[in-house]
């Protein structure tokens, strides 16, 4: 038993930080532990139920699991193999099955199955870890511990259980051998039928000393039928997936007074990171909800999330940022039609079923932000005809007032954009900026032709989508639309603040801001995160940051603490708030270009406007992995409305005082 004994001390330490240590989160349904996890405590909180989506390289599950009105864990399994491609092969034909297979409900302890436990403890921190106590009376008891995680790069499901005796005398434990396999419908698998299989790694009959631990684990997996058998060893799985949740959590370090923050921001690296997969077609960064796998989009992987991955140190998201652009650029044409909104069945097909979304400008926009900071001249090179590509298909799209007309937006006629819309122009205008500075970097003759033209879209941008909607001096989303909609935050996130001060005040007006973030449009109830933080960025970006600020931790608490934890999400009602991934790093971007206002200007230059909050003397962004280098900012209040700013790079140190509000010009050396 001393080896067994060793196996459960390393699950027992994730268990048990004392919760003295613990940080009070008031009414919040979870805490915060030193450990860096979160923690569900049961108190008078049931019946509780939640849902949360974890990824690997061949597999994503969606546990929705809770305690019942009596205390039990209740837990129910969504799998997803995105590799195993079923018919017909569009963007959601990934093999999925739900399962309420309970291996524990197989297990005997002293003649009798667990029935009747106790959850007494619930938490996360890249897998899903879950205590709770049984008391058979005569039977004896016993302590349980559930920990669910994916495989980082095997099509599984892992769970590893440890049984505790917590009983006077010694406990008998049966485990039957268990291998129940399922083989699906040939005729819906582009390979024909698939294996899963469920499976434990013990069985048999176990005698438990009083104080003694029995562990075993169990698992999902699915393949292709004929493909040899997987061995999966469940902790060595989870030493695998717990050294890359600590390796995203380690790095891009944020360091405020304020922890709720600092722990949302470190949560998010892991939804945003876990989740590429490895396709035939390359890593592909996928959105998951049950539903976007294998498949790249140009505003959840183009626009939202690879212009961060260079900044997160993350090689294999900067492969896939580098991956799906080159995808894009396969659809590049003379003909100037649209490029796809999305390619899908791990590059085999598209999806561009509502036309033009604005992709180009999305894509331009993503691809010369991410360039600039991935500060790979081989990557610049191999990339710029497509920006270049996107940027004329945008100009080709002007329309008579000299904005960029399309057939839609992102949220791809769930409301009502026109036949040109404010964000579309915007992210043109953006990608305009970032391509000049990219062109000089490169040596290319387009500099000063794309400044040019920003300045002209900017014109016509507060021409065209400048009005007066519900009281407010903001812009109308597309012409004539009078309600207020969420997504005119947009331009205070490209630097344009001709209406910030009363598009601000339109954001977080009861028309538009509620205890779940943004409104879509104002006297609806859907809501989606993505413009909420685009809001916050943007809110932060023209120096507003007492409010951003408040906002900020308003949500973080909601999301990382509340009912529905620890990630930001998609939409409500739509999707029931699926754990999208680059949801998440649209959130870490509130940090990196709000807060401390990182803007790309070259490959090892960037300009950097920090936004501390007057209750903060300090904040730190530690370990960022852009523009060719790893360094930290250091942000330091002074007296006289004065800022300290120390760049660290290695054994180099730079060192300026600023004004607050003020903008540093950085060249890293």
């Amino acid at each position: 038993m001393h080896k067994v004994k060793a196996i459960f001390l390393a699950a027992w330490m994730f268990l048990a930080v004392s919760s003295s240590l613990a940080m009070k989160t008031g009414e919040s349904r979870w805490q915060m532990l030193a450990d860096g996890s979160i923690e569900w405590m049961p108190g008078k909180q049931i019946p509780h139920d939640d849902h949360i989506e974890m990824s690997g390289k061949q597999v994503s599950v969606v546990l929705r699991y809770g305690v019942n009105a009596e205390g039990e864990f209740v837990i129910n399994k969504s799998m997803v193999w995105p590799l195993l491609r079923t018919i017909p092969n569009n963007t959601h034909a990934s093999l999925m099955r739900r399962f309420d297979w309970n291996p524990l409900d197989l297990v005997t302890v002293n003649g009798r199955t667990i029935n009747g436990e106790k959850v007494e403890k619930i938490r996360l921190k890249g897998m899903l870890a879950v205590e709770s106590s049984y008391n058979g009376g005569w039977y004896g008891q016993c302590k349980v511990i559930r920990e669910y995680l994916p495989s980082v790069d095997q099509p599984a499901l892992v769970e590893n259980y440890f049984l505790i005796n917590t009983d006077k005398k010694p406990m008998s434990v049966e485990i039957p051998v268990t291998n129940d396999r399922l083989f699906t419908d040939p005729q819906k698998g582009v390979d024909g039928s698939y294996l899963i299989e469920m499976k434990m790694d013990r069985n048999g009959y176990f005698s438990i000393q009083p104080g003694d631990t029995l562990a075993f684990s169990a698992y999902i997996i699915g393949y292709k039928k004929g493909q040899p058998a997987l061995a999966i060893n469940g902790q060595q799985e989870k030493l695998k997936r717990m050294e890359a949740v600590t390796s995203w959590m380690d790095n891009l370090v944020l360091e405020t007074p304020d922890p709720v923050i600092d722990r949302m921001f470190a949560f998010s690296k892991i939804r945003a990171c876990e989740s590429i997969y490895e396709t035939q077609g390359g890593p592909m960064h996928g959105p998951g909800g049950e539903s976007y796998y294998a498949a790249i989009w140009a505003n959840d992987q183009a626009e939202y999330i690879n212009p961060y991955f260079p900044f997160t140190g993350y090689d294999y998201g900067n492969a896939s940022a580098l991956n799906s652009f080159k995808h894009f650029a396969r659809f590049m044409n003379n003909e100037w039609k649209p490029i796809p909104s999305s390619i899908v069945a791990e590059g085999l097909d598209i999806w561009n079923g509502v036309g033009d979304r604005g992709d180009a400008a999305m894509i331009a926009y993503g691809a010369s932000r991410y360039l600039l900071a991935r500060a790979s001249r081989e990557e610049a090179e191999q990339l710029w005809p497509l920006v270049t590509w996107c940027l004329e298909y945008c100009n080709h799209k002007l329309n008579k007032e000299g904005v960029v007309a399309s057939d839609t937006d992102e949220l791809e006629n769930r409301f009502p954009s026109g036949d040109a819309n404010l964000c579309t122009s915007s992210l043109y205008y953006d990608a305009l900026i970032s391509a000049a500075c990219l062109a000089r970097e490169l040596g290319k003759g387009n500099a000063g032709a794309y400044r040019k033209q920003a300045a002209v879209l900017r014109k016509n941008i507060e021409k065209y989508f400048g009005a007066s909607v519900e009281g407010f001096d903001t812009y109308a989303y597309y012409k004539g639309n009078d309600i207020l909609r969420s997504w005119i935050c947009i331009p205070l996130t490209v630097g344009i603040d001709e209406r910030a001060e009363a598009t601000i005040n339109a954001l977080f007006s009861p028309r538009l801001w509620t205890e779940n973030g943004l409104l879509t449009q104002a006297g609806s109830d859907t809501f989606w995160d993505r413009s909420t933080l685009y809001a916050l960025r943007g809110v932060y970006a023209v120096g507003e940051t007492e409010k951003a600020t408040e906002y900020l931790h308003r949500y973080s608490t909601t999301r990382l603490l509340g009912g529905h934890v620890p990630y930001a999400i998609e939409a409500w009602p739509e999707g029931g708030q699926r754990h999208l991934s680059a949801e998440s790093g649209l959130y870490g971007r509130i940090i990196t270009e709000g807060m401390f206002g990182i803007r790309p200007t070259g490959f090892k230059s960037f300009t950097l406007t920090p936004r501390l909050p007057e209750a903060w003397n300090h904040m730190a962004l530690r370990r960022i992995g852009a523009f060719g280098a790893e360094f930290d900012i250091e942000i330091q209040r002074l007296s006289n409305n004065r800022l300290q700013v120390k760049i660290i790079n290695g054994n180099k140190i730079q060192q300026h005082v600023m004004k607050a509000g003020n903008t540093l010009s950085i060249q890293l050396k």
